[in-house]
Order: structure tokens, then C-alpha cells, then sequence
């Protein structure tokens, strides 16, 4: 792909350094980093992890995917975690209106973790 070619080209010459230094650190030929620069062969596995934890990139940069170097889903919620949030912020009015002296959950909280203390002490008896 043409823009991985670009990328891993530019990653170099911002850095100043030869494709046969890129090579060496790599532990491939410089004629493998002229191909891949110049999009004539595709980059292992191997070698575009090694670029993207080496420039310290994301592969959807790499990949074109985004031109946030952090990635596409740096910044993602899915929508489970969106749920979660918001399962969290009910959890927290609950325990809040237990807690409220005022609240009449209060009462009813306080005699619950009561008699589950005296279950578990006889459990342990």
C-alpha cells in the first residue's frame, strides 16, 4: 500500500537515517527497506510492529487509517463501556440515597448490612 509506504519512508528521513541503518536495526536487508519504501513488497508483521514501537505509532497510523499517530480507537468508547458509565453513575445516586440520612433507604440499608453480619458471624461460629 502506497501511504505505509510513505509513512515508514517518512519515519526514517524525520530521524535522519539511512535505510541501511532502519535495516540493521530491524534485522532485515537494506534492499527489503527500499522495497517497503517504495511499495514494491509488503512489510511482515514482524517489521511494521517493529516501526510502530520504535517511532512510537499506532498500526491504523501506519496504515492510513488515521493521521492521529495515537491511533484510530486512542480515544474509542464502545458503546458497552458508554453502559457501564452510566450503570456506574446509577450506582452511585443509589449509594448516595442510602447513605442520606433523610433517605428512607437509609433505615432499610443499615438493617440489611446488619443482619448480613449477624449471618456471617454465625456462619463462622
Amino acid at each position: 500500500m502506497k501511504i505505509i509506504a510513505e509513512r515508514l519512508r517518512n519515519f526514517r528521513e524525520q530521524l535522519g537515517l539511512s535505510q541501511r541503518k532502519i535495516a540493521e536495526k530491524i534485522g532485515i536487508t537494506q534492499t527489503s527497506v527500499y522495497r517497503y519504501e517504495n511499495d514494491l513488497a509488503d512489510p511482515s508483521t514482524e517489521s511494521l510492529l517493529w516501526y510502530a514501537d520504535y517511532f512510537d505509532v499506532s498500526l491504523d497510523y501506519i496504515f492510513g487509517r488515521t493521521d492521529n499517530p495515537q491511533g484510530k480507537t486512542f480515544d474509542y468508547k464502545p458503546e458497552n463501556i458508554k453502559e457501564i458509565s452510566k450503570q456506574n453513575e446509577n450506582l452511585k445516586e443509589f449509594i448516595n440515597m442510602c447513605f442520606d440520612p433523610k433517605s428512607s433507604m437509609n433505615e432499610r440499608l443499615k438493617n440489611t448490612l446488619f443482619q448480613i453480619l449477624s449471618e456471617e458471624k454465625e456462619k463462622n461460629n
